[in-house]
């Protein structure tokens, strides 16, 4: 599945073909806080959101970011996956 991904300043935004995205905020150089995933009826149950927030992910690890899953089902799986962690901005002790 194709992921694209445009960030600005404060913005950013990754989409996927068939309209579903997720936004985020640029919140200095070393974090994001993703604040919204939509998914068109369309597609779900297909894992368009999960591969918009795995991206987001691979990126950060890329980047040297970490991730404050603001939007609750960024934070669904964040929580669902325990290997996010080393990028989760405010993870959980246990």
């Amino acid at each position: 599945m194709q992921i694209d991904r445009e960030e600005g300043e404060t913005k950013g935004e990754y989409t996927a073909e068939g309209g579903a995205y997720m936004t985020y905020s640029v919140a200095g150089p070393s974090m994001i806080i993703i604040d919204h995933t939509e998914v068109p009826e369309s597609l779900k149950g297909q894992g368009v959101g999960l591969a918009l927030v795995s991206r987001a992910v691979e990126d950060a690890r890329k980047e040297g970011r970490t991730i404050v899953p603001l939007c609750p089902y960024a934070n669904a799986q964040f929580r669902r996956h325990k290997e996010w962690r080393d990028v989760w901005n405010g993870a959980p002790k246990s």
